[in-house]
């Protein structure tokens, strides 16, 4: 494994920490390959990384996540505030644009940043955006949104987790039969029953709504220069984020990649629901190389 250089840029209002493993500029030439998850911070990412010993690649923690400490004493995750940090960042490993690929939130991120940026990407991969807007149900999944969100307010986090769960595991549109259902239980999800009290989880509080709230500009995301692939798990199925990279492709005038696995394919079982990471890294390099 390719050593890993950390360092922190120091931008208005956080100190954006952020990894590089490999030489910059690249030694072969290719871009360097940017990984972006939210509100994943770069650790999630590492058994992908272990897959591209040949490659500089690139982790870091969004603003105000992980190592990533906010001084702007805000609490709100925006794509756009994000998509400027990222801009920064490209700007600071001074080695040209780079490979983009975004896991949810993270792809959502990666739309914004080629939308108002495209020169700085050559190629994004968007797994799986959580947007809402992309669907036809948009209104029930805003609903259902908030649904987790109450029950997270109300009984704290195993409660908002177990909705959580409850919702992204939901085939097909938000209909009348899912909102009838039972709150779900967190001890059946093995989640916690307790209540600490807290209530700023960027997942369940609504810290992070302006990702499922964003609206792509197509025509910008259409007219760039960056090539954008949206992805899909063939697990996934027909839950929320599967319609919604389904939802994005359409948007775009495309059609999804399928990739191995689910959501979090590219996990480790360090991290709950253990994907298919060597799988996943492969097909993620064939997409890239066949830019």
């Amino acid at each position: 494994m390719t050593e890993t250089q950390t360092h922190t840029l120091a931008l208005p209002g956080v100190d954006l920490v952020y990894d590089v493993r490999g030489p910059l500029p690249t030694a072969d030439g290719q871009p360097p390959l940017l990984l972006i998850g939210q509100p994943m911070s770069a650790e999630g990412f590492e058994a992908l990384v272990a897959h591209f010993p040949d490659r500089t690649v690139v982790t870091y923690d969004p603003r105000g996540l992980g190592r990533s400490v906010r001084t702007d004493g805000r609490s709100d995750h925006t794509p756009q505030q994000q998509a400027a940090d990222l801009h920064l960042l490209v700007e600071a490993l001074g080695a040209g644009p780079v490979e983009v690929f975004g896991s949810s939130g993270g792809a959502v991120t990666g739309l914004e940043l080629v939308a108002t940026h495209p020169e700085d990407v050559v190629t994004l991969v968007a797994h799986e955006p959580p947007i809402n807007a992309v669907l036809p149900d948009a209104a029930a999944a805003d609903r259902a949104r908030a649904a987790f969100h109450e029950a997270y307010q109300a009984n704290g986090f195993g409660a908002g987790m177990a909705a959580f769960v409850g919702m992204t595991a939901w085939q097909g549109e938000f209909t009348d039969e899912y909102f009838a259902q039972p709150t779900p239980d967190a001890a059946a999800f093995g989640m916690p029953t307790g209540d600490d009290g807290t209530r700023d989880d960027p997942l369940l509080s609504k810290n992070s709504w302006a990702i499922s709230d964003y609206r792509p500009d197509a025509k910008a995301l259409t007219a760039a220069s960056t090539r954008i692939v949206v992805a899909v798990g063939e697990e996934t199925g027909e839950t929320y984020t599967a319609r919604t990279a389904l939802g994005t492709a359409a948007l775009l005038g495309q059609e999804a990649v399928v990739f191995p696995s689910h959501h979090g394919g590219f996990l480790d079982g360090r991290f709950g629901y253990a994907g298919k990471p060597a799988e996943f890294a492969a097909r993620l390099r064939e997409v890239l190389a066949a830019g």
